[in-house]
């Protein structure tokens, strides 16, 4: 069976609309930046293996909690069909976090990716960010 060729990232606009989506709290901008059967793995998630779907109710709840959470793209870099950022967020925990009430608290989390991109929209996610850093700076660790 021959190898599929897999063709360079050569636009890595669909992480920047996705984050000014993220920061107007509008994750349905999710539809447009992930392929359809795209799997989204993140490290600590109850799930490790979300489907777009998925990924968009754990996003929806995040900025349920945090309303102003607001998401900034540091560094960037492109290899072949694969695109790594590393990002930070701030916010305040105003709304429920699962079933913990808000705690008014400021957090600042650290995070990074590593999307896999075919014709402009990424087809499988790998993302880390620190969770227990959060939960720490919440006073819930």
């Amino acid at each position: 069976m021959p190898t599929q060729q897999r063709l360079p990232v050569t636009d890595t606009d669909f992480e920047r609309r996705w984050v000014e989506a993220l920061n107007r709290g509008d994750i349905a901008v999710a539809d447009e930046t992930f392929a359809p059967d795209c799997v989204i793995h993140i490290t600590g998630s109850p799930d490790p293996n979300l489907s777009v779907e998925g990924f968009k109710q754990m996003v929806g709840g995040l900025l349920a909690a945090f309303p102003d959470l607001h998401f900034t793209i540091e560094d960037q870099i492109v290899t072949g069909d694969k695109v790594c950022t590393r990002w930070t967020a701030e916010g305040t925990n105003t709304g429920m976090f699962g079933e913990v009430p808000p705690t008014g608290r400021p957090v600042h989390v650290d995070g990074l990716i590593l999307d896999r991109v075919e014709n402009g929209r990424v087809v499988e996610r790998w993302e880390q960010w620190d969770q227990s850093a959060m939960m720490r700076q919440l006073g819930l660790l």
